[in-house]
């Protein structure tokens, strides 16, 4: 459910909103929240906290206008505010954050562009692997999902490595859609089970919603709770459309660059206010979901789960090869 401008307004305290911005740029930081921040999260936290939050950071570019600097500053504040953002979440109580960081579509602007894109992402998810001991400190699992035969050879090892080295991490999750839309993860999970089907590994009726949805990028997680969209646009820009059916969606007319605290917390009142409408269709969606699952033969059942075990198996080997330099096409 989509709030309007004039319905829900961001929280707002004349008070400044941050401490000053730290001098390097990094994944993990330490909190920026004064007393009355805290406070109002304790107050907050009397009510329901999504567990999993997605975020659409829409912005930058035109931030960069607006600021008049280069293009590729405007992006380079965008990641500063993500990594701001995520130490937010897990303040407010957040597990899960899913953020649309680069989309399929976003390969068709000028070559120029996509470059300095494509150069941040090889110093960021450098500098994540840099700061892998406090990934392990905090507990956090980081998770690259999208297309990577997109992506090139160096990339593809980074992010690799960084799902290898995290992937038993458990306090906190996070989600980077890179070289992702949602109609590509959803003809990729089809063309898995058709390949298994024509393979011989699962017969054409074991084929059904829960399985394709086992077989998604996003497999891992939990459907998201909120959505966030900044920048005043009012769509999915192909972004997890198979998983939010029942996703509560706040939009905000802020950029991206300029997304605050006071921006998250009105977001999740919003959700808490809002959520009861999505209990009903939460419900209806599970009974069907569940009568099907019943309604499974054991040797059904048996197929499946050897073909998840088979994909998980080969997922990992993949990323295994990848770090070695001997899985890159």
């Amino acid at each position: 459910m989509a709030p309007s401008a004039a319905e829900v307004a961001p929280l707002q305290v004349a008070a400044p909103t941050t401490a000053a911005e730290p001098p390097a740029s990094t994944w993990v930081r330490e909190s920026n929240l004064h007393w009355y921040h805290r406070w109002m999260i304790r107050v907050l936290q009397a009510g329901p906290i999504p567990r999993h939050v997605a975020f659409i950071m829409d912005g930058n570019r035109r931030y960069a206008r607006k600021a008049n600097i280069a293009k590729a500053e405007g992006h380079s504040a965008g990641f500063e505010k993500l990594s701001e953002t995520l130490q937010w979440c897990l303040e407010v109580g957040i597990t899960e954050v899913t953020v649309y960081a680069f989309s399929i579509e976003n390969f068709k602007r000028t070559q120029e562009e996509v470059d300095t894109l494509m150069n941040l992402a090889r110093d960021k998810f450098q500098r994540l692997l840099a700061e892998r001991d406090k990934l392990h400190e905090r507990g956090i699992c980081i998770r690259i999902i999208g297309n990577w035969d997109l992506l090139e050879p160096d990339i593809r090892r980074s992010i690799a490595e960084a799902v290898l080295l995290t992937r038993h991490n458990r306090k906190a999750i996070l989600n980077v859609a890179f070289a992702y839309t949602s109609r590509d993860e959803i003809t990729h999970s089809i063309r898995t089970v058709a390949q298994a089907v024509g393979d011989g590994q699962l017969e054409p009726e074991d084929v059904n919603e829960e399985l394709l949805t086992r077989c998604l990028y996003t497999k891992y997680s939990a459907e998201p709770d909120l959505l966030v969209r900044t920048s005043g646009e009012v769509r999915l820009s192909d972004f997890l459309l198979w998983q939010s059916a029942t996703t509560v969606m706040y939009f905000t007319e802020t950029l991206w660059p300029e997304f605050t605290i006071w921006h998250l917390l009105g977001a999740v009142f919003y959700y808490q206010r809002v959520r009861w409408r999505m209990v009903d269709v939460r419900k209806a969606l599970d009974q069907y979901t569940d009568e099907g699952v019943a309604s499974s033969c054991g040797k059904r059942n048996e197929r499946v789960g050897r073909f998840l075990e088979y994909v998980e198996r080969e997922e990992e080997h993949h990323l295994v090869r990848l770090v070695r330099g001997t899985g890159i096409k």
